[in-house]
């Protein structure tokens, strides 16, 4: 079953400006609704205009440490140890999906997938292009 939960939309004292479609998977769930159950919520949050991924996940209390794949409008956005879209400006019914760390995505199905700019631009810069297993910065 799944829970719906909607936050308010006032944001401070002002009306919210624009309005995230968010899912939560795993450990991240219990963000979204304290209660939820097979470890899956969906909500809308409502934000001012220009907010960014770092604006939702304070909005939410999430530590981005915390999140491993991610996806904005069914684009790869951010992967553990490499979260390039910080900084994404958020609009008006954009779909994120916030993914635990347990939930990993294997590296093979990275490879052509579609991905925001800004995480292309990251891969790119990447000495192996994103190509391996882990995420661990080796000493």
């Amino acid at each position: 079953m799944t829970k719906w939960v909607f936050s308010h939309r006032l944001v401070g004292d002002k009306l919210a400006d624009i309005m995230v479609n968010l899912y939560l998977y795993g450990d991240l769930a219990g963000y979204g609704d304290k209660v939820a159950t097979y470890g899956f919520a969906s909500l809308q949050v409502y934000l001012k205009e220009r907010s960014v991924i770092r604006d939702l996940l304070a909005h939410l209390g999430i530590p981005t440490k915390k999140r491993g794949v991610t996806f904005i409008n069914a684009k790869l956005s951010a992967m553990p140890g490499l979260q390039p879209d910080l900084d994404y400006i958020l609009k008006n019914n954009d779909r994120v999906a916030f993914f635990d760390l347990k939930s990993m995505w294997p590296f093979q199905y990275r490879h052509g997938a579609m991905m925001i700019d800004e995480m292309a631009q990251a891969l790119s810069a990447e000495k192996n292009k994103g190509l391996h297993h882990t995420y661990d910065k080796q000493s």
